[in-house]
């Protein structure tokens, strides 16, 4: 059985060395490839127009840049000696004299700058200080007309009621319903204020005379205040409910009363009037004290202002 079966691998091994010697090509040469199907790209350029002209590009060519020699100084060594010590002194001394001299320099140009600031603002200060005196004067004359008005009415109140007192009585207490108010040229002193740093205003007795002015003034409006407060609250009443239309337009418009009559007017009335009229004539006559206080102080700040900064005076 074994015998049998090598007999038949035999034959078949024998039978494919038979078929393959029949697949070898006769000559010995091997058997051509199968054509690919791609497709050849072809290498070779293609020839160019014959009437074209190629112009040649011209390299520029590199610019040689001159040498630029550097001359070298060479420092000699210099012995340094040590100067003296007087050479060290006498330069200090130059350095202090040149500081100090720049120093008192500027000492004197802040010091001429400082007086003429000073005299402009005292110039300025006894300008105003004549426009106060002139407009004390003015204010004082006309609250002493007032005043005079005031006696007059209060006393004419005081007697019983006539009917020949009426256009009296109503001049009276139009001509008293007035006032002056003082209005005071700050300016300079509120700069001389603002300055006081300066020597010649802080090493003076200046800033107690204006304290004093301010003082006094103060009190004057204080009055005026008051003054204001009691026409208001007296007078005016008995204006709006005893004149009539026509009376009250010709007595503060200047004008005469063509027929003086008053409305509801009784002797009550009149009493009333009378009392504060007094109250009235007490608070002009504080203006007047008040009007002279500063008139005093006015006077005293502008001779010492004239004495010690001697300003120009127009």
């Amino acid at each position: 059985m074994a015998k049998t079966n090598r007999q038949h691998t035999t034959k078949a091994s024998d039978k494919a060395l038979k078929a393959a010697d029949e697949t070898k090509p006769k000559d010995g040469k091997a058997a051509p490839k199968a054509k690919s199907s791609r497709p050849k790209v072809s290498n070779t350029k293609e020839p160019e127009n014959s009437g074209t002209a190629h112009e040649k590009i011209e390299e520029p060519l590199p610019i040689s840049s001159p040498k630029i020699e550097m001359e070298v100084h060479h420092h000699p060594q210099l012995d340094h000696k040590p100067k003296p010590w007087k050479e060290y002194l006498l330069e200090g001394l130059m350095i202090f004299i040149a500081v100090m001299m720049g120093f008192i320099a500027e000492n004197v140009r802040e010091a001429i700058t400082n007086h003429q600031h000073v005299k402009e603002l005292t110039s300025q200060l006894v300008q105003d200080l004549k426009t106060d005196t002139a407009q004390l004067n003015e204010i004082y004359q006309f609250e002493t007309n007032i005043l005079k008005t005031d006696d007059s009415l209060v006393s004419v109140l005081q007697l019983p009621l006539k009917d020949e007192d009426i256009g009296h009585i109503q001049k009276l207490v139009a001509n008293s319903h007035s006032i002056s108010l003082f209005h005071p040229s700050a300016g300079a002193i509120f700069a001389i204020k603002n300055e006081l740093h300066l020597k010649q205003f802080s090493s003076s007795k200046i800033i107690s005379y204006i304290a004093a002015y301010e003082r006094h003034t103060e009190l004057l409006h204080t009055a005026q205040d008051i003054a204001l407060q009691y026409q208001r609250s007296f007078v005016d009443p008995f204006l709006l409910k005893h004149f009539t239309a026509a009376n009250l337009s010709a007595a503060f418009g200047g004008h005469k009363l063509e027929k003086p009559e008053m409305r509801n007017l009784s002797q009550e009335d009149i009493t009333q009037l009378g009392v504060d009229m007094v109250l009235i004539r007490i608070v002009t006559d504080e203006l007047l004290r008040d009007n002279r206080k500063i008139k005093y102080d006015v006077i005293t700040l502008l001779q010492y202002v004239k004495e010690r900064y001697q300003p120009d005076e127009e």
